[in-house]
């Protein structure tokens, strides 16, 4: 198949998603031309890769302010910010120049899917099928952080934004030949949106002319579950030996959620595991870590805030346990299927693994208080036979249900099915 892959953001091994279906949608012998935006040089430097990886990446610049510009311009309408937020005119002229070599268009997140909808809006164009990887429901995380984020940023921001986000997720999911999420949760939030929406139709962008689209009759069979997976050769354990006062937690820090998590499971969980075991050492790895968070570090020399790192796996394979208690977020969550890729014993919330099929107490353990949480980790860390057997578990887990090989057939099998009804 000819396929564009629109995306809002630069693929790379953080952004594990986008870059995993590249790859190997293109190993699997698909056409994937590309269509992103870079802010920096450090981003630039993932497109030179992505290039090596799919037949063509068009990549344009957006720059952060051109983001805020595009922020404000939205402020007295209803759109999301986050669906203005990655606009550029010069890469949705772009998407359209090369429209008619397409037999499938996918676009991911709220950012990407107003690229979507332009497609769609343009009555000169005969369209080709436009799938959109929602991957979380994005009102359903606002609504979780606007009441429980720890960052004044991610508080206020997803306050403001959670009304109108609701309202167009609602209507999204009616635009697209077929819409994906990462979990059944975020795929029952997105079908709860849409039952309930009012019938308000979505116009065209302001000023464009364009006139208010027909929706697409809703069948829930056509918001589709496809959970992340992990690449299984890079993520693997190590022969070493583990620290075993050595703990981890790991993700993106200026995302409010993580830097949330961060914080309860310093200021909640880490004294009572020093109460008994004052050696612990813990370990916050993820790239920009905000002020809050890096404060952590001074307040207490047995918690280091690493920022970015090269290369996450030596944290995870010399670890004991990955504490990872996600206080609230949607989808599926990698920095646990990448922990338990390492063979590294997760300690959890019940909230962070409800996209995952998996066994409590056999290949994950998963507390609901902090009390709880404390005395799991201190159990492994005494017991080194249960430590290898969940680690092995876990382990084994991501190699029967997280293979970015599966992952892509089932998108494959969208894909046509999409083309099919299209068609």
């Amino acid at each position: 198949m000819n396929i564009f892959y629109i995306v809002p953001y630069v693929p790379n091994l953080i952004r594990v998603r986008p870059f995993n279906f590249i790859r190997e949608l293109s190993a699997r012998g698909h056409h994937v031309k590309v269509f992103t935006l870079w802010k920096d040089e450090e981003e630039y430097g993932n497109v030179q890769e992505l290039n090596t990886i799919c037949e063509e990446v068009n990549a344009v610049r957006v720059t952060p302010q051109r983001s805020l510009l595009n922020v404000a311009y939205a402020l007295p309408t209803s759109q999301p910010l986050q669906y203005v937020y990655s606009w550029s005119n010069k890469l949705a002229n772009k998407i359209q120049e090369g429209l008619s070599w397409v037999d499938v268009v996918h676009v991911e997140h709220l950012r990407g899917a107003r690229y979507g909808i332009g497609l769609r809006a343009d009555r000169a164009a005969v369209h080709p099928p436009i799938v959109w990887d929602s991957v979380d429901s994005i009102s359903y995380l606002f609504k979780q952080a606007s009441n429980a984020s720890r960052t004044r940023f991610g508080s206020l921001i997803t306050r403001f934004d959670l009304k109108r986000t609701r309202s167009y997720e609602a209507e999204l999911v009616h635009r697209f030949d077929r819409v994906i999420v990462t979990s059944k949760v975020d795929r029952e939030e997105l079908m709860r949106l849409a039952m309930d929406a009012t019938g308000h139709i979505l116009g065209g962008e302001s000023g464009s002319g364009v006139s208010p689209l027909k929706w697409n009759t809703l069948d829930q069979d056509d918001i589709h579950v496809l959970p992340n997976g992990v690449d299984l050769e890079f993520f693997t354990p190590a022969d070493n030996l583990r620290d075993q006062d050595m703990l981890v937690f790991s993700g993106k820090m200026s995302y409010h959620a993580n830097a949330t998590a961060a914080l309860f499971l310093v200021e909640q969980l880490m004294p009572r595991i020093w109460f008994e075991r004052p050696q612990i050492q813990l370990f916050i790895v993820g790239k920009d870590p905000p002020k809050q968070i890096r404060i952590l570090q001074e307040k207490d020399p047995r918690v280091t805030v690493t920022g970015t790192v090269s290369d996450i796996r030596p944290y995870l394979q010399n670890a004991s346990v990955a504490l990872l208690p996600i206080v609230y977020g949607a989808g599926c969550q990698n920095k646990i299927l990448e922990a338990m890729a390492c063979g590294t014993p997760v300690v959890t919330v019940p909230q962070a693994i409800s996209a995952l099929k998996v066994q409590e107490g056999e290949e994950i353990l998963v507390g609901r208080e902090p009390d709880e949480l404390a005395h799991l980790v201190l159990g492994l860390l005494r017991e080194p036979k249960l430590r290898s057997r969940i680690g092995e578990a876990g382990r084994l887990f991501v190699e029967k249900n997280h293979r970015w090989t599966d992952m892509t057939a089932k998108l494959e099998e969208i894909y046509c099915e999409a083309r099919d009804v299209k068609h």
